[in-house]
């Protein structure tokens, strides 16, 4: 039991330390194998209040709900962050540094350690926010963020801009990583009629169609510097339709050409550079694992195994390593080699039955991936790599399957059929603050950008 709360608090604490050099009495955290939990402040979350930002114009007034709605939205789900109660905040708010009074903020009941806060002002068809963040704690020091965030005066701009601001608090209190609030998720959507390549933010909005073949684009994933996505397409070539490695370029809007090889081709991932692809491919007749350059060049197999070896996973932190499934000795079971094909291993695991869907925590420690198990459903469990300790994230009746994980390393999207239907759904990664993120028609395989 000591040892799964261990990983349950590594993974949800992934990076998250603080570049605030914490004093001695609260020089706490717990420091595991791999890397250190809570943000450095002695607490696991920092109590942050965020009240609404001041409108320096009329026309500023209507965007202002927006920015603070989705600010706090992002803050709220980050996983550091204790956001504080409205209620609890004192009469007096500020809009600039010279307005905080930091004792107020500070005493009961707030009891806030940082105050994000700030001003915004139309000017024209601009929109400019002030954002600052105080650590209140510590009165005498300057702001940990003080940035003007600028854009048009929509809607768009104003959630835009939040984003931006929820990035940067995060990033400080997390010791540097940047937070995920302008990420996007891409997953496949039968909504149109088709199934096509959709894309979305990491919190649902602004969903939006990408491919228009008209025929079945599947498994989405993103290049490291979210530029492309390659996918399963099937695309019919001459007198036959069959299943090819296809990518689309999400900064000119089009397709990219891709070779097209005999047999089936599918589940395409990215190396950690962005320069190789691995897929599956039947060219040899049985499904095994390929490598090619970005262009389809340089075609080389690295399984050999007579059976089917699919799903490939680039390590994202190495580079060297590949986890891929296969039955090769007769049920559908992880495995693991070098990206050359040298060094194939059989990853352990309690029980065998239908496994699927690896996927690498960030800092390439962490394995996640979907298992059924003989007297289970389709469940999400991570593994640590290492040690193969395992935790279980999902415990329901429906389908959960897919996982894809931040770059942050502490949330996952994942697909799950809990409401009768398939459809996304993102979490905290240590299986809670469960988010269903798509909800009409048909929804699946979602991939989380890097960036």
């Amino acid at each position: 039991m000591i040892r799964k709360f261990a990983l349950l608090a590594a993974i949800v604490g992934f990076a998250a330390v603080s570049s605030f050099a914490p004093r001695p009495a609260e020089a706490q955290g717990t420091q595991q194998g791999w890397f250190q939990t809570g943000t450095g402040l002695g607490v696991s979350k920092v109590r942050v209040a965020v009240p609404d930002f001041a409108s320096r114009s009329t026309g500023a007034q209507p965007l202002e709900k927006t920015f603070h709605d989705v600010l706090w939205s992002d803050l709220e789900y980050c996983g550091i962050i204790d956001l504080v109660s409205p209620s609890f905040y004192p009469t007096r708010v500020p809009s600039q540094q010279s307005e905080l009074s930091a004792q107020e903020w500070t005493a009961a009941p707030a009891n806030a350690y940082m105050v994000a806060y700030g001003n915004l002002t139309v000017s024209g068809t601009s929109l400019a926010a002030a954002g600052f963040l105080s650590d209140v704690r510590n009165p005498s020091s300057p702001p940990a963020v003080q940035k003007v965030y600028r854009g048009d005066a929509t809607d768009a701009d104003a959630r835009r801009l939040a984003h931006q601001f929820a990035d940067d608090i995060i990033a400080v209190l997390s010791g540097g990583l940047p937070g995920i609030a302008q990420t996007q998720i891409a997953y496949e959507s039968r909504r149109s009629g088709y199934t096509e390549i959709w894309v979305m933010d990491y919190d649902g909005a602004n969903q939006h169609q990408v491919t228009h073949l008209r025929s079945i684009s599947l498994t989405p994933r993103w290049s490291p510097d979210a530029t492309r996505i390659a996918f399963t397409c099937f695309a019919p070539y001459g007198r036959a339709t069959s299943a090819e490695i296809c990518i689309y370029s999400v900064a000119s809007n089009h397709q990219i050409a891709f070779p097209r090889y005999r047999g089936t081709n599918s589940s395409p991932a990215w190396s950690p550079d962005g320069s190789q692809i691995a897929f599956m491919a039947s060219l040899a007749g049985y499904p095994e694992v390929y490598v090619a350059n970005a262009d389809g060049s340089h075609l080389h197999r690295i399984t050999f195994a007579a059976g089917v070896s699919t799903s490939p996973a680039w390590n994202p932190k190495t580079g060297n390593q590949i986890a891929f499934i296969s039955d090769r000795d007769g049920t559908l079971a992880l495995y693991m080699a070098n990206s050359d094909g040298t060094n194939t291993q059989k990853i352990p695991l309690p029980d065998m039955e239908y496994v699927a869907d690896p996927a690498w925590s960030p800092n390439g420690q962490l394995l996640a991936f979907s298992w059924r198990r003989p007297a289970g459903n389709y469940d999400l469990y991570v593994m640590d790599i290492v040690s193969h300790e395992l935790v279980q994230l999902t415990r329901d009746e429906a389908r959960n399957e897919r996982p894809s994980w931040a770059p942050d390393g502490r949330h996952i999207v994942f697909e799950s059929t809990r409401t009768g239907t398939r459809q996304v759904w993102s979490m905290l990664a240590d299986g809670s603050q469960a988010r269903q993120l798509t909800f009409e028609g048909q929804n699946g395989s979602p991939n989380w950008s890097q960036r």
